[in-house]
């Protein structure tokens, strides 16, 4: 399993990014995904996440309606489109495969319910 995020990047307040990550050596189709984010000095956490069956969508309330995740199983890709950005969603971002013998919605922040991730990508947001 290979997850490759990008997309990172220095932007300014209210701007937008859209982060990707590539997914290889598994069946994407068939995987639940999340996005995850670590700050400096805080513990990594929930994003957001899509699932396999349905492509329903769960955010965490910091995101919720400035950030939209999604997927292209055609190309193997998930999306983060970030909009609205604030200084507060300065991290690490990392993409991530959700426990394939769980529903979507068991443990769905649960960084442990998420046994493989991807390396990160840094986006820092200025005032």
């Amino acid at each position: 399993v290979q997850l490759q995020a990008s997309g990172g990047g220095l932007v300014q307040a209210g701007d937008s990014l859209r982060l990707s990550c590539a997914a290889s050596g598994f069946t994407f189709s068939n995987n639940n995904m999340g996005w995850f984010r670590r700050a400096p000095g805080k513990e990594r956490e929930f994003v957001a996440a899509i699932s396999w069956r349905t492509n329903s969508t769960y955010y965490a309330d910091s995101v919720k309606g400035r950030f939209t995740i999604s997927r292209d199983n055609a190309k193997n890709t998930l999306y983060l489109q970030m909009n609205s950005l604030k200084p507060e969603d300065t991290a690490v971002y990392y993409c991530a495969r959700k426990d394939s013998g769980r529903g979507f919605y068991i443990n769905i922040r649960s960084s442990a319910d998420y046994p493989y991730w991807g390396q990160g990508t840094q986006v820092t947001v200025s005032s």
